[in-house]
């Protein structure tokens, strides 16, 4: 016995002095001090039931099938009932006179926001403004000498670097957790305007909004999604560069509203095997598929089959960078954009448009706008039908437009300004004429079964199964 336990004295006191030798990072201080400027933030929203049914729930959410089964419908109907929902998110102090950064979906549609202090005092919250599609929002409480968090430049950021994340996971308040940066530039689907510092730090619902911070106390992102099959944290993080939010953030005290720059064109990454056949050395830049008719672009003179190479003095990487890059620049500005056109550089100068941006929430409180928002369908989509001009540039006879997608809506594979040409089962293909026929047909596929769509996007058709509706 006094052998093994020699043998475990030794191994503890290699260990520590290993742990002494190698410098492995002390989080206290960093803790201590920038944790008073973390508040936790918890949001009401009020919705409203069918009669006769007991709880808020769509019949194609999944949880409606749990509480059916569990929870008895009384028969006879009855009023609507009210019932509050409540989430928890978390969030940082920017200025000593209570305004704060945290995620757009953390008070989207809340009824009432309130944040809580580490010190317990407790404040209702305005929404300043709220933007999607980079999930940053803005709110206020009325306070005044709070403690603020200092800003880094993400720029600085290096990949393995130790970075600590301040939040509330599961409510718990000003949980601290560590990991390092595991890369930098990260493009997800249906987020084209952030630049994702991907992280192994361990971020879980509730945590979304809080800071990241580097080792000098300085925040470097906003925590704002994972990447999970459960549900629950597996090791890869996501966070929005500070710099993108603070952008955003004075966007929205200055108008409550973000302005973004657009193109026109319909892009592509290029593969190695299109580098060759363009004659370009190594597979970069966007591929111009489609130009918008009467867009900045047309009338700059890009084409389809040009390649953007800069955009404004800025090199275009991969396809993911151009819609970051243009996004960023003001409306109105004139760019240089080099393309590589038939074998050869060209420049052409652009004046940028403006994204008219359907899926921004400004004022207070978002729920107002609610209203006017077209539903989804089955499968997660905003739908329009096409325009006589929009068919006669896509040279289609029908089809649908898809505006927006939402939650899990085409599992990823879809995207805003897909258009949906047709949909196959059993063999047999339907053209899309209308919303209302489309919904009709996604009607008669069975929960969990899979539909098979026709999509245009650009100059390109391709198919799309959508697993387990």
């Amino acid at each position: 016995m006094k052998r093994w336990l020699a043998v475990f004295s030794l191994c503890f006191a290699c260990t520590t002095a290993f742990a002494q030798t190698r410098g492995l990072p002390d989080f206290t201080e960093l803790a201590e001090k920038q944790g008073p400027a973390v508040v936790n933030i918890s949001t009401t929203q009020v919705q409203r039931s069918a009669a006769g049914t007991p709880f808020p729930f769509d019949e194609n959410d999944p949880a409606f099938e749990f509480f059916k089964r569990f929870i008895p419908r009384h028969p006879g109907g009855g009023a609507p009932r009210e019932f509050e929902n409540k989430s928890l998110g978390s969030g940082f102090l920017i200025s000593p006179d209570g305004y704060v950064l945290t995620n757009a979906h953390v008070v989207d549609g809340a009824d009432e926001v309130t944040v809580r202090l580490t010190d317990k005092r407790e404040f209702k919250a305005k929404i300043v403004g709220a933007d999607k599609r980079t999930d940053v929002a803005l709110i206020k409480i009325e306070a005044g000498n709070l403690p603020v968090v200092k800003l880094a430049d993400p720029a600085q950021l290096k990949v393995g670097e130790w970075v600590v994340a301040i939040g509330s996971p599961f409510g718990f308040d000003n949980s601290v957790t560590a990991g390092i940066v595991s890369a930098k530039g990260r493009s997800l689907p249906q987020e084209n305007y952030v630049p994702f510092i991907q992280t192994d730090v361990a971020i879980n619902p509730g945590n979304s909004g809080g800071p990241l911070f580097n080792m000098r106390g300085e925040v470097v992102g906003i925590n704002s999604q994972i990447y999970s099959r459960s549900g629950g944290y597996m090791g890869v993080s996501f966070a929005i560069p500070i710099d993108v939010a603070m952008d955003v953030q004075q966007q929205l005290r200055a108008s409550g509203k973000v302005s973004r720059g657009r193109l026109g064109v319909v892009i592509q990454e290029v593969s190695k095997e299109l580098a060759d056949s363009l004659g370009l050395s190594k597979p970069v830049g966007a591929l111009v598929n489609a130009v918008e008719k009467g867009g900045p672009a047309e009338k700059s003179g890009l084409e389809p089959g040009d390649v953007i190479l800069r955009f404004d003095g800025k090199n275009v990487g991969n396809s993911a960078d151009l819609p970051r890059l243009v996004a960023a620049t003001r409306p109105g500005t004139r760019s240089v954009v080099q393309i590589w056109r038939k074998g050869a550089l060209r420049e052409v100068s652009v004046t940028v448009g403006e994204i008219v941006d359907d899926r921004q929430a400004n004022g207070r409180p978002l729920r107002n706008a609610k209203p006017a928002e077209p539903a989804a369908n089955r499968l997660g989509l905003v739908v329009s039908e096409l325009s006589v001009e929009q068919k006669r540039d896509l040279r289609l006879n029908s089809g649908l437009l898809i505006e927006d997608v939402r939650g899990s809506g085409g599992r990823g594979e879809l995207r805003p300004g897909d258009v949906i040409v047709a949909v196959i089962s059993k063999g047999a293909t339907t053209e899309v004429r209308s919303v209302d026929q489309f919904n009709k047909l996604l009607a008669q596929f069975d929960k969990g079964s899979n539909v098979t769509l026709l999509i245009r996007r650009g100059e390109i058709q391709t198919f799309v199964t959508i697993k387990g509706l």
